[in-house]
């Protein structure tokens, strides 16, 4: 059984999908290894140390897909619209693939890959259950981006985060708000709290108040009907008009008196939800910051552009694409764990063994023998 690791082709991509120290985990279980040359450079993995492990180099992508069972990729067709096309003349009938590959939107991309007969795993699928945990590579990315969110925001103020008592008299401290609060929101509560800033945050699922205030965050209290706010996979839903409105009008206020507004609402496969609206950056002081995680969803707040820093009226509004791509070392690091967490459930013994009445499998299945085999995904994309 080998595994194949190409050097990642999306735009600005710096991170690669399996690091030198992983590559003992893959041996054990029967695999060898095969890696393109300077896939692992920019994230701070020269070819040297994937030798040193007793992974073998070679300068031909195509040599890569040629040898390989398995790819690994971080993002895959559909995931990489701009270049992922480039890789199907390369792959092989039966060649399994395992990575981000946008099931839920990239309708021509999936089609493609049962076309062609690649079993493909779909990372973005995984069941949130405990066992999964280990895998979940949204969520290890998420982190990254709750950390960086604040660390951004700090930098583009005029004004420090914590207090500060001082000869020339006392500084008071930002105020920052959290819109969303999963993985990246905890996070940037966490990140917020430690530089010392007042901090709150608000999410239409009111059981996750208790994490909040044990991070030392003030919950923001909206008397609103989020009775069906949460699926059982444990993601926030989209939530009609009616409710975002409504949410919208309370939150001007607590918008209004922040320095700093972090919004992290993202939903699968959906474009994400408005909750920032270009009145309500208006109530806000000149100098404030706003960084829109889900800004390559469309954003959560009204003015933001993808990619750029959008000034409105003096406040700045930052939308950051592929957050993880920015500290590639330690976020490659995450995804090479678990994905190589993931295989564990059906790589025995150097073989391939899916095993569909496995939750794991099942649900991250995408494509295999020619078609798409994955019920959310033919739901999702009309097949």
């Amino acid at each position: 059984m080998v595994i194949g690791v190409p050097k990642e082709t999306f735009p600005g991509e710096k991170r690669i999908a399996l690091v030198p120290s992983k590559i003992k985990d893959l041996k054990k279980l029967g695999c060898d290894i095969v890696v393109q040359s300077g896939a692992g450079e920019l994230a701070g993995y020269p070819d040297q140390t994937y030798t040193d492990q007793g992974a073998k180099v070679v300068s031909d992508r195509g040599e890569v897909f040629k040898q390989a069972d398995i790819i690994f990729q971080i993002m895959g067709p559909g995931a990489n619209p701009a270049k992922g096309s480039e890789d199907y003349g390369l792959m092989k009938e039966g060649q399994i693939l395992v990575g981000q590959i946008e099931p839920l939107t990239a309708k021509d991309s999936i089609q493609e890959l049962s076309k062609r007969k690649v079993t493909s795993f779909s990372l973005e699928l995984l069941p949130r259950i405990t066992r999964a945990q280990s895998m979940d590579v949204l969520s290890s990315m998420a982190n990254i981006a709750g950390y960086k969110a604040v660390i951004w925001a700090a930098d583009h103020l005029p004004r420090v985060l914590p207090m500060m008592t001082t000869p020339a008299g006392t500084l008071i401290a930002a105020k920052v708000f959290i819109v969303g609060v999963g993985v990246a929101g905890l996070q940037a509560i966490a990140t917020a709290k430690r530089l010392g800033a007042v901090v709150q945050a608000y999410d239409v699922r009111p059981a996750v108040k208790e994490q909040v205030m044990s991070l030392g965050a003030k919950f923001v209290e909206m008397e609103l009907d989020a009775s069906q706010s949460e699926d059982k996979g444990g993601y926030a839903k989209e939530m009609g008009d009616e409710f975002y409105k409504k949410q919208r009008e309370l939150m001007t206020k607590v918008v209004a008196e922040s320095d700093i507004v972090i919004t992290t609402a993202s939903i699968p496969g959906k474009k994400a939800p408005i909750l920032v609206t270009t009145q309500m950056v208006d109530g806000m002081k000149p100098g404030s910051v706003i960084v829109d995680l889900a800004a390559e969803r469309g954003g959560n707040c009204e003015s933001t552009k993808a990619g750029e820093i959008v000034n409105h009226k003096g406040i700045s509004i930052l939308g950051p694409v592929n957050i993880a791509s920015t500290v590639p070392y330690h976020t490659s690091q995450m995804f090479s764990s678990n994905l190589v967490s993931f295989v564990k459930s059906f790589i025995k013994d150097g073989k391939v063994e899916l095993n569909m009445e496995d939750e794991v499998v099942r649900d991250t299945l995408v494509t295999k023998d020619g078609q798409v085999v994955n019920t959310r995904v033919k739901e999702a994309l009309g097949i």
